[in-house]
This record gives structure tokens, sequence and C-alpha cells, in this order.
């Protein structure tokens, strides 16, 4: 009965929490194959981040998908839903004020797309942590790939489902041969201006 859903009008408006934050939450949407260093980035530059006093909250695939999004299998709808219902959740951290770091495969364009628009362009930033899957497969400290080849784990990115890279990513991250703190750098030159 959508008809019948009206959303609360809210006295405090974004602007307001931008003004008496002092910066621009945006929704920064770290994409990349398992074992690329998604959530190693993500939770190191919200570390930098909240040190700086920015208000932070990451929003990370297993713990999504062990209580929000526990409902939804691997399948390729229950991927796009997973990233739907992250991108309303994320929808409403950022109006809060909140800077929100995701880390989620999100293997389909269409997906990433739709976050964007949800929130709207000129909130999200799209990073591509872009790691070989040769590298990837060598970090592996779960042992996902080697489940996955062993046709232990259907519907694995990069395996038998396919990971549609960003096209016009906003931020390139290569971490292959490249430090933590290497990778950090660039976010931080790339990214901190956006948020003022």
């Amino acid at each position: 009965m959508q008809e019948n859903i009206i959303p609360h009008d809210h006295a405090i408006k974004l602007e307001d929490r931008v003004r008496k934050n002092g910066y621009a939450p945006k929704l920064i949407w770290f994409t990349g194959l398992s074992g690329s260093g998604k959530s190693t980035l993500a939770s190191a530059f919200e570390v930098y981040l909240f040190n700086q006093g920015y208000g932070t909250y990451i929003l990370d695939g297993d713990n999504v998908r062990s209580g929000l999004n526990k409902d939804l299998d691997f399948s390729d709808s229950s991927r796009v839903e997973n990233i739907r219902r992250i991108a309303e959740v994320s929808k409403l951290f950022v109006d809060a004020g909140v800077v929100v770091l995701t880390a989620f495969i999100s293997p389909f364009r269409a997906d990433r797309a739709q976050a964007r628009d949800l929130v709207g362009g000129e909130n999200f930033i799209e990073v591509f942590v872009d790691t070989p899957i040769e590298v990837c497969e060598q970090r592996d400290v779960k042992g996902l790939y080697a489940k996955a080849r062993a046709g232990k784990i259907p519907n694995f990115t990069g395996i038998d489902s396919p990971f549609e890279t960003p096209e016009h990513p906003d931020v390139h991250i290569r971490t292959a041969g490249q430090s933590v703190e290497e990778s950090l750098k660039e976010l931080i030159e790339q990214i901190v201006p956006k948020l003022k």
C-alpha cells in the first residue's frame, strides 16, 4: 500500500548538519573482488577520518549479511537486493550527516549506479580497489577461492559469477605491489577535498 506512505518532513535538514559539522557527508563505496583489500582500506580510511573529526560508519559485507540481510543468499537476485538495501541504509546515514564507507564486492555496474542515483551523484564516491584475481587468491585467508574452485561455493564472484569492473570510478586504487599506507595516502589525497 505505497499510496499510504508519506515520508516525514524533518525539521533538521542535511544542509543544517553540514553547517554544524563543517563537512559534507558522503557515501564512499569501495568495490572490488573478494580479497582485494576493500575492508582493509575502508577501515584504515575510517580511522583517519575519525581522527580528523569526521562522523563515520562502515557497512561491511559479512556484518550486514549476518543481520539486516541474513535472509539473502548469493544468487544474482539476492546480490541485487543486498546492494539495494545497503544503498537505502547508506542514504539514511548520509542524511544524518555521517560519512559512510561501504566495503562490498557489489559486482554489477547497474547496482552501483542505482546506489549512486539513490544517494545522489554529488554524495557518492566510487572507489575501485583493483587487485588481480591471482593476488586476491594469494591473500585469501578464509580459503573461499579454493572452495569456489572446488565447486563448494556456487556463484562466487570472479570464479563462476562475473565482476563488472567500474568504467569510470571516482577513485582507482591498484593494490598489487602497493602497501596499505600508500593506498591510504591516495585515498586521503583524492577523497578528503570532496568532503569540504
